[in-house]
């Protein structure tokens, strides 16, 4: 069955989940609560050790190895999902959750704990509005899901740009576009894993993986939604 169709499906006031999309929602929080958790213990054990920081930040090269690594990862595991085994998919999400502690780490050294705390409690909630928009609706985001990856792309290059102009201003500008493209995508996204899952009759593997990813896709939104939120409100340690 296409997706589009299965959209309707979903959209429509009768339709009947299968028995199995309640087990297989759960995993796809538990796996990306668990996946923010590795990053969250993985950011703060590197910069609670000088060592480490050293090791990391000495050298840019390392960071550039850590960060093609996580692109590597992320690609793969997207790629070849159908082949992998639900054992090698999971043991490579929480790799890649861990290298992206790592490359995370300095956040820990340029905000105040109190101000973590706050901007992740703030997008702790932003993330379950939008999340439980995207699940509840009956609108199809699927267009205004398409508009926000194309403007994703639009950000990143600008950020690229940004790189070389070290305009304030306009990161300050792009923190809040990229803010409100997460919260979108946030919402599009909730809303496309409950299609993908909604008509799965078991939880087998396959299942499995399909949860597996979409863990991945809220992952990656949550981080996302936090770095911009945390540039926004974000008080220096200096």
């Amino acid at each position: 069955m296409e997706l589009q169709e299965l959209e309707q499906l979903v959209r429509e006031r009768n339709v009947t989940l299968s028995t199995a999309f309640p087990a297989l929602m759960r995993k796809v929080y538990v796996w990306m609560t668990m996946a923010l958790g590795i990053t969250a213990l993985s950011a703060y054990g590197v910069a609670s050790n000088p060592n480490m920081l050293q090791l990391i930040y000495g050298n840019s090269m390392v960071i550039w190895l850590l960060i093609i690594a996580e692109l590597g990862l992320v690609m793969y595991t997207t790629a070849r999902i159908d082949r992998l085994s639900l054992t090698t998919a999971t043991t490579l999400f929480v790799i890649y959750s861990a290298l992206n502690g790592i490359t995370l780490s300095s956040v820990f050294l340029a905000y105040a704990m109190t101000t973590i705390g706050q901007v992740f409690v703030i997008t702790a909630g932003t993330f379950a509005a939008m999340a439980a928009y995207g699940y509840f609706t009956k609108t199809d985001l699927s267009k205004i899901g398409n508009i926000l990856f194309m403007a994703l792309i639009g950000l990143v290059i600008a950020t690229l740009v940004n790189l070389f102009m070290k305009s304030a201003m306009l990161d300050m500008a792009l923190s809040y576009i990229g803010v409100l493209i997460f919260v979108g995508l946030t919402a599009w996204d909730s809303q496309k894993i409950k299609v993908m899952l909604a008509t799965r009759q078991d939880v087998g593997e396959t299942s499995q993986k399909i949860a597996l990813m979409g863990a991945l896709t809220l992952y990656l939104d949550f981080i996302n939604l936090f770095l911009y939120l945390l540039r926004i409100f974000g008080r220096s340690n200096d």
